[in-house]
């Protein structure tokens, strides 16, 4: 055996002691209902908070503390000087999760972790508590013998669009300052397969609002030469695809992507497409997923089935969520989507567009020493080598730090598989990958480490 293989066993050795606190950890924060988008939730975002602070202090950082900016969620931030000459690696996560939504949906409780044929179910399970998981194994992995300098940044914003982000970096900027960043927080090719997200779509979502009358008015009586806003805003929304389901806002960038191995069926199954339905678009499905523009109707402000009157509606509002591009502009392309909604209005209808905070798309620079280090320790956690994909969602603080801090390298990894179902009911993660996950982000910072004395 050579010292290498003694090295990467030792190291697997480590992994596999500290896998049953890692696992402990992650049940005890899927417990703390950390939504986001719940302005109720906050005394659940600081408990989470802390706790998250408390179990980096157990795993060896001397240096952890809650922070926050004004109108912001509490982050985490955890350091450990680096060794002379070695590198120091930004850990990233986020703590804080997405709403349930309808709970009879879920098979059991969100916030109760629960397995079942090897999965572990729970909001947050895998989206993003797990990412603050892999790194708590790495960091008790190592131990006393981190062979780099680690910062740990556990965000609580993050499933709302990190809206106080600029401010933020602005605050912490030099805490922050790292020469490789893994961002915990993506998806693997498959359970069996591992993968390095290369390119981030962007997100500009917007509200659209259309009035039709000052107020209700009976649908008997006036139904038939009166507009009312819901059909109005409905045809609005139709004309957001072509007749082939390829998104008609005009201006927006398309590229292309490679297809892998994706069949048709594979993302059927994938996203438990029903029988009968058919794929929308034109193009490959790499190209669609991750290298083109999606919209989305995510809600509609109307009446309930269960609530509705025979009224014509005077008003009624829809977000969207339009997902960008790499290489395009999340601002402009926001604009481009307002200037759609508002050219396509029916019947004189009045409508507003109210255009939230966007996120940049991103693309990898690939091929440094960190990505190359990362490429190795994936294929020997998996023992297969990893995908280069794209992600056809967005983080913004990857584009955030990058250019906050241009010379660092990025890496962008994660936990979840196809089967993950993250922000929809039933979420999980696949405990074999999670074991693999966390050697390998162990293997990682140890060939960092014989990087940086190199």
């Amino acid at each position: 055996m050579t010292s290498h293989q003694a090295e990467v066993g030792q190291l697997t050795g480590a992994v596999q002691r500290v896998l049953p606190s890692a696992r402990t950890d992650l049940e005890r924060l899927v417990r703390i209902p950390s939504v986001s988008a719940d302005p109720d939730a906050a005394p659940h975002l600081r408990a989470s908070a802390d706790e998250v602070a408390a179990l980096l202090g157990q795993a060896g950082l001397p240096e952890v503390e809650v922070i926050t900016v004004d109108g912001g969620q509490p982050a985490v931030l955890g350091r450990r000087p680096a060794p002379p000459g070695a590198p120091t690696v930004l850990l990233y996560a986020h703590h804080d999760v997405q709403p349930t939504g309808d709970p009879g949906a879920w098979d059991s409780d969100p916030f109760q972790p629960t397995e079942r044929e090897g999965r572990l179910y729970g909001r947050g399970a895998a989206d993003d508590k797990a990412g603050i998981a892999v790194h708590l194994a790495a960091l008790r992995a190592h131990g006393d013998r981190l062979p780099v300098g680690v910062t740990v940044l556990v965000e609580g914003e993050e499933e709302i669009g990190s809206p106080t982000l600029e401010i933020f970096l602005r605050k912490y900027q030099d805490l922050l300052r790292a020469d490789v960043v893994v961002f915990a927080d993506a998806a693997n090719w498959t359970v069996d397969v591992p993968a390095l997200t290369t390119s981030l779509r962007g997100a500009a979502p917007v509200t659209v609002e259309v009035r039709a009358l000052e107020h209700a008015v009976h649908s008997g009586l006036y139904g038939g030469p009166v507009p009312d806003a819901l059909t109005a805003l409905c045809r609005m929304l139709a004309t957001l695809h072509d007749e082939q389901g390829d998104v008609a806002v005009a201006g927006l960038a398309r590229g292309t992507a490679d297809p892998l191995d994706l069949t048709e069926t594979q993302l059927r199954t994938d996203a438990a497409v029903l029988g009968g339905v058919q794929l929308i678009g034109t193009g490959g499905l790499t190209d669609r997923l991750w290298a083109r523009p999606s919209v989305t109707v995510i809600g509609i402000d109307a009446p309930s089935v269960a609530a509705a009157s025979n009224t014509l509606l005077p008003a009624a509002r829809a977000k969207v969520s339009l997902r960008v591009a790499p290489g395009d502009d999340a601002t402009r392309a926001s604009a481009a989507l307002a200037t759609h909604l508002k050219a396509h209005a029916p019947w004189g209808v009045h409508v507003t567009v109210q255009q939230a905070a966007t996120a940049a798309p991103y693309t990898v620079p690939t091929g440094g020493a960190a990505y190359q280090a990362a490429r190795w320790a994936l294929a020997e956690a998996w023992g297969t080598p990893a995908a280069d994909i794209g992600g056809g969602g967005s983080i913004p603080f990857v584009t955030g730090y990058a250019e906050l801090t241009p010379d660092a390298e990025i890496l962008i990894t994660g936990v979840e598989d196809p089967d993950t179902r993250a922000h929809g009911a039933n979420e999980s993660l696949h405990l074999g990958t999670f074991e693999r996950a966390c050697l390998a982000e162990t293997l990682l910072l140890h060939r960092l480490g014989e990087i940086g004395r190199g």
